[in-house]
């Protein structure tokens, strides 16, 4: 005789798996990695290492000590890894780059138990870290397309630990460049007052600005997420939608003092934020729409913090926040059950009776559970049997 193998339900495994997915974002995000290092050169290339490479070691270790659960070949340190690199400046010194990757491991995800059981987006965790830890360093980006990006590092890339790095207005100095060309588009129109143009914004093909990876290219890699269903197409959509109405609104009754919607969604992390980082599964929600109530509430926050703090960019701490507001959303969002309502409360006219000679509460009065509340009750000769 064969052997019986019991297994636990469901006895019928689709062919989605969680290495399957993520995989699929690695495949989608090489486009994203290879065009940040067409764009800053081999320092871009050597943080995107050093990044990953922290999140894998502290991935390794948690997972060897017993501290969390998954593994290396479900790829999601490689993700956290690689998304994270891309928040930073390409000229972020490597050794803080490591420490953003160890942190956001440890913190954002190994604190918690492994994959799945994560509160917050773990690249974001890290990335957060680091703002409060390292502001100066953060905050100090270099021209893009540069010359020489190939051959020679950005020198604060090189910095050693706990050091001082190379001042970045000096080094473009020496390279006849102005200092303002290091500026982001999001930190020129806040600071001085200027708009990149449109086409600059969305290739990201415009020398001498420091921009992120084009924001077409981004959708492009999402649009093929999408299509295979490895994430929700709402939950980016409602980011650029409420983001790009609240800032429609505010410019329209201030196109003087706010820049045009068109600039606030493709300038910064935006793009990059809601097709990668707001969709992750462990920290979004599932009902659809708690998706909408969830994106909808980080586009509103993201041009709040853009606008009105002392910070240009609000993406990070706006996906935090909705992170942090996904429990409450999935729980006022779940789907009613039939014949109750949205709060969980009987719906008026939602009952339907199982047998005709049944009365309701309203009719029966003052009828005891006791007593029976059938009406028209047939007489014992009346009654029937199937058979007769």
């Amino acid at each position: 005789m064969g052997t019986v193998e019991i297994r636990p339900a469901p006895h019928i495994r689709g062919e989605r798996t969680v290495e399957k997915i993520m995989l699929n974002v690695v495949y989608s995000l090489v486009p994203v990695c290879l065009f940040y290092i067409y764009q800053y050169g081999i320092s871009a290339f050597a943080s995107i290492l050093v990044v990953t490479g922290a999140c894998l070691l502290t991935e390794r270790w948690f997972v060897k000590t017993g501290t969390q659960s998954g593994n290396l070949a479900d790829y999601s340190a490689t993700i956290t890894g690689m998304l994270l690199a891309l928040t930073l400046p390409p000229g972020f010194p490597l050794w803080m780059g490591a420490v953003a990757g160890f942190v956001a491991i440890a913190l954002g995800k190994g604190l918690f138990g492994g994959l799945g059981f994560n509160v917050f987006n773990p690249a974001l965790v890290g990335r957060a870290f680091v703002q409060a830890a390292f502001p100066t360093a953060i905050a100090t980006y270099t021209p893009s397309f540069l010359p020489g990006r190939f051959l020679e590092f950005i020198p604060s890339s090189l910095a050693w630990p706990l050091m001082m790095p190379a001042d970045a207005a000096t080094w473009l100095k020496a390279k006849q460049l102005d200092a303002l060309a290091g500026a982001t588009p999001l930190a020129k129109w806040k600071f001085e007052g200027i708009l990149a143009e449109a086409g600059d914004l969305l290739t990201s093909l415009a020398g001498h600005m420091a921009v992120g990876p084009s924001p077409l290219l981004i959708l492009a890699c999402g649009a093929y997420l999408a299509f295979r269903r490895y994430l929700d197409w709402r939950i980016p959509t409602a980011i650029l939608g409420g983001a790009g109405a609240v800032a429609w609104l505010l410019y329209l009754f201030g196109p003087g003092h706010y820049p045009n919607p068109f600039f606030m969604l493709f300038s910064g992390g935006l793009i990059l934020g809601a097709v990668y980082m707001a969709t992750d599964m462990a920290t979004s929600p599932v009902t659809p729409r708690g998706m909408w109530i969830y994106g909808g509430l980080i586009g509103l926050l993201t041009v709040v913090i853009r606008y009105y703090s002392g910070l240009p960019e609000g993406v990070m701490y706006a996906i935090l926040i909705g992170n942090a507001a996904t429990p409450l959303i999935e729980r006022i969002t779940q789907p009613a059950p039939f014949g109750k309502g949205v709060f969980g409360g009987a719906r008026k006219g939602a009952s339907y009776p199982l047998h005709p000679g049944y009365i309701s509460r309203e009719e029966a009065g003052a009828v005891t559970p006791k007593k029976r509340i059938l009406k028209n009750k047939p007489k014992a000769d009346e009654r029937r049997t199937p058979n007769s």
